[in-house]
């Protein structure tokens, strides 16, 4: 049988959100000031409301290329390379302490799950100074 190879099929939402929530890597394209592709290899969560959330610092070139261009595309992947992936395509917020902190908690929760003390994490997303793009 012959593979299914870049199609453009279209999947409702939830379907979108059942491939995308147990993968967490993925690649972050943002546009540079002179208009030239960025890609950053990210991981990234799904929050309660279906939004995209990725961790990252303030000074990192997505969070630049973000705050003066939000749009943006995830690739996500399959864990097999031949596997199938998605491009998520959408206009970008980036979020600073203290407004990212509870995005944060959210992001970790997507991916990990509980963490064992939240108290001492938020204390250590607000001592690095994270910014949550979402």
């Amino acid at each position: 049988m012959t593979p299914k190879i870049a199609t453009a099929d279209r999947v409702s939402r939830e379907e979108l959100l059942a491939f995308v929530r147990p993968r967490h890597r993925g690649i972050l394209l943002t546009t540079r000031a002179d208009g030239s592709p960025q890609t950053s290899p990210v991981t990234f969560g799904i929050d309660a409301d279906g939004r995209v959330v990725v961790s990252t610092y303030p000074s990192r070139a997505k969070v630049a290329n973000l705050r003066a261009r939000p749009a943006a595309s995830l690739t996500v992947l399959s864990d097999e390379w031949d596997g199938a992936w998605v491009q998520l395509d959408g206009t970008a917020e980036v979020l600073d302490l203290p407004d990212a902190l509870e995005p944060l908690v959210e992001y970790f929760r997507s991916i990990r799950g509980e963490h064992p003390d939240w108290d001492e994490y938020r204390a250590a997303m607000a001592k690095q100074g994270s910014a949550c793009c979402g």
